[in-house]
């Protein structure tokens, strides 16, 4: 006779939804309890460094890459695949257009959930995957911790403070965190730009320009989350207000030298300033109400982010002096609003004595977006782009509704499945000022997930997923409004490695076809090691492709770059990750904490020939090995963390190639502990840093245009005080 079911016991989906105690499980045990397969990184992990952003935490993470170099990169993506490929959430929700995880801090985050497969529930926009940021939940100890920081880098001091508040009065149960920084950024840069003719190899032109960036950014973060409890049976109410503000000003130098050309350079230096700023504010209301043997959850939430950005760039020569040959000024005000509806009822069946259960699930959302830009660009006080007005619009409305059930077949097997529908109506202004298109879409995602465990008490399983995604256009890719390139004036022409950018409303989402297998031993002491397989079929796969057009804002024809569907692709890898204490390997050893995770990943574009005609800023492969151990004896700990990611070549299209540099990145950290209440942390990114190159080079009507790119690596310091009031 089967056992009866017990926390310890019964399968993962089931478990997850009966099991009620005071406290949260361990990270790993939440990890292993799920049917889905789900990393998750809790407090514990987040403060090992006592990093000063978020993106530090999730470059370490398996399988995360960030683009650009090292500390100046974007937005985290997951399986190497570029950007809107990784669905990113706050608390579930879709991080607003604009906002940076950069701008929330390590201290205002409970735990990171990356999920490598979707589910009905979270949503399939996620062909990578996703990564939930969980902000500061609700009491379970009193906290009252106050972080005083600064960092050094180039000699430049960026000092920063970080407060978290949790408490508790009465039915109330509340969470305050916020933190507010001073950012100062040197950067350099040097471009070479060649033009080769293809039949006899020779250069006909040959420039460097060389560019100094001082960047100065300050921000404040708020976040909040406050739980009225209902009743006894789990019933409540939370609000969740969050405001995010950062003010940004840069000044950029350039100079522009020519060593092989008949004609001469459009100017000999410049130089740039910049003033930017985003703000985005945003209420989520959560309501749980238990009805019966089912639980009813409401979420509602509604925001909305405000941008600007103004610029003006002054180019001179050294025949015009000190007064400048060009003129160009910018000025762009951005307002995007949105506003959400969930609902979602959840119930338990079964759960008898043979292990049997089931875990329904299903839900309705309601999602509207709308985005309003104005801009206006000046050259030489003329204004460009009249033909497309100064302000443009787009929008979007998604409606979804989803089933699933998470099913405890028996102590061996558990199964989750689901069914997820999606419409989605989007808008975005024509290139010609007519009334906007409008494109409609639907999606029907099935999504299978498997668990089997080959001895219900042991600690080795087996994981699999048959899943379908997509990836939808973003809304800024919609505007047709183009983007002139700031380095040749609309009076003239550009080049193909120069292009201006101008959106198309008529683009249609990628949707693909994925498979996950795993497989994961859970060590007794709390490590684990695992081996995941994936493999991912897209469909009108989205690309910007670059061609020579006629258009209506320059007398001679542009290159312009539009994001456009060009065919299907392939995507797999291999990920491996182990995470354990020495000594449970190697009896008598030091318990040393170790950390390790090795991604590989191969892409093949349909219709591009090869080879390496790899998926947009997919990497070959990311490795991390990191540990810590606190000395024994001593008040000191001590860790560091190698980051790898191995340079690689796309071919883009037949005509156009790039390269990118490999990256190795080093920190380390010690941490001196006076006392329970305070302690003293200094942190090195990017020790032994070395240079970012990046290359492109296309072929147009025998000529081939190539450009490199050098960014020098820097260091950056961190002195952190914290404490425990």
């Amino acid at each position: 006779m089967a056992p009866t079911a017990t926390p310890g016991s019964t399968a993962p989906g089931a478990a997850q939804r009966v099991e009620i105690t005071g406290g949260r499980q361990s990270d790993t045990e939440e990890r292993r309890r799920s049917t889905a397969a789900k990393i998750v990184i809790g407090r514990e992990e987040i403060d090992k460094f006592g990093d000063a952003t978020l993106g530090e935490v999730l470059r370490r993470l398996p399988g995360v890459t960030t683009p650009g170099a090292p500390g100046r990169g974007g937005p985290p993506r997951l399986r190497g695949l570029g950007g809107g490929y990784t669905q990113l959430l706050i608390d579930g929700q879709r991080i607003p257009p604009g906002f940076s995880l950069e701008s929330l801090t390590p201290e205002q985050v409970e735990r990171i959930e990356i999920l490598r497969a979707p589910t009905a529930e979270t949503g399939a926009r996620a062909i990578a995957g996703t990564i939930n940021i969980i902000t500061r939940e609700g009491f379970r100890r009193r906290l009252n911790d106050l972080r005083l920081g600064m960092g050094i880098e180039h000699g430049q001091v960026s000092p920063g403070i970080n407060w978290t508040h949790n408490d508790s009065s009465g039915n109330l149960i509340y969470n305050l965190s916020g933190s507010a920084f001073r950012g100062h950024r040197r950067d350099e840069s040097t471009t070479d730009t060649l033009d080769e003719s293809v039949a006899t190899g020779q250069v006909l032109r040959a420039q460097r320009e060389t560019a100094q960036l001082d960047n100065r950014r300050t921000g404040l973060n708020l976040t909040s989350r406050l739980s009225w409890r209902l009743g006894e049976g789990g019933d409540s109410i939370t609000l969740m207000p969050t405001v995010f503000a950062s003010q940004a000003e840069g000044k950029r130098r350039f100079a522009l030298s020519q060593s092989i050309g008949t004609v001469p350079p459009l100017y000999d230096s410049g130089d740039s300033d910049t003033d930017s700023g985003f703000t985005t504010a945003r209420l989520n209301v959560m309501w749980r109400q238990r009805l019966g043997a089912a639980r009813l959850e409401l979420n509602g939430g509604m925001g909305g982010s405000r941008s600007h950005s103004d610029s003006e760039r002054r180019e001179f020569t050294a025949a015009a002096g000190a007064s400048p040959v060009r003129t160009l000024t910018d000025s762009s005000r951005t307002q995007q609003n949105s506003l959400n509806l969930n609902t979602k009822v959840s119930t338990l069946l079964g759960g008898g004595a043979g292990g049997s259960g089931h875990s329904l699930v299903a839900g309705a959302e309601i999602d509207a977006q709308r985005r309003t830009e104005s801009r206006t660009t000046l050259q030489n006080g003329l204004p460009l782009l009249t033909d497309f007005g100064d302000n443009l619009q787009a929008s979007s409305t998604r409606l979804a509704a989803y089933a699933q059930d998470e099913w405890s077949i028996n102590p061996n097997w558990a199964a989750h499945a689901g069914l997820r529908w999606e419409g989605i109506t989007t808008r975005g202004d024509a290139p010609d000022g007519s009334p906007r298109p409008e494109n409609r879409s639907s999606v029907l995602t099935p999504l299978l997930h498997a668990v089997y465990k080959p001895n219900p008490r042991g600690r080795d399983q087996l994981r699999m997923s048959l899943t379908r995604s997509y990836k939808s256009p973003d809304l800024g890719n919609l505007i047709a409004r183009p983007t002139v390139n700031s380095r040749y004036p609309v009076s003239g022409p550009n080049t193909p490695t120069a292009p201006d950018r101008a959106g198309n409303p008529d683009l249609r989402p990628e949707l693909a076809i994925g498979l996950d297998v795993a497989m994961e031993r859970y060590l007794e002491a709390g490590g684990l090691v695992s081996a995941n397989l994936f493999h991912r079929r897209i469909t009108d796969l989205m690309r910007g492709v670059t061609s020579l057009e006629r258009v209506s804002w320059s007398p001679v024809p542009r290159y312009v770059s539009r994001t456009q569907n060009i065919g299907n692709a392939v995507t797999q890898g291999l990920e491996l990750e182990a995470k354990f204490r020495l000594d449970q390997l190697i009896t008598g050893a030091t318990p040393v904490e170790l950390r390790s995770n090795l991604s590989l990943f191969r892409s093949r574009v349909e219709g591009v020939p090869g080879p390496d005609n790899r998926l947009d800023s997919q990497a070959k492969a990311t490795a991390n090995i990191g540990a810590d151990y606190r000395i024994r004896g001593t008040k000191l700990t001590l860790g560091g963390n190698l980051n790898w990611v191995p340079g690689y070549r796309t071919q883009l299209s037949a005509e156009q190639v790039t390269t990118v540099s490999t990256k190795r990145v080093w920190d380390a950290f010690g941490l001196w502990t006076f006392n329970p209440n305070m302690g003293l942390r200094v942190l090195a990114s990017n020790l032994a840093p070395l240079d970012y190159v990046g290359t492109n080079a296309i072929l147009v009507d025998g000529l081939r245009e190539s450009t490199r790119t050098v960014n020098p690596g820097s260091t950056n310091w961190q002195v952190r005080l914290e404490l425990k009031l």
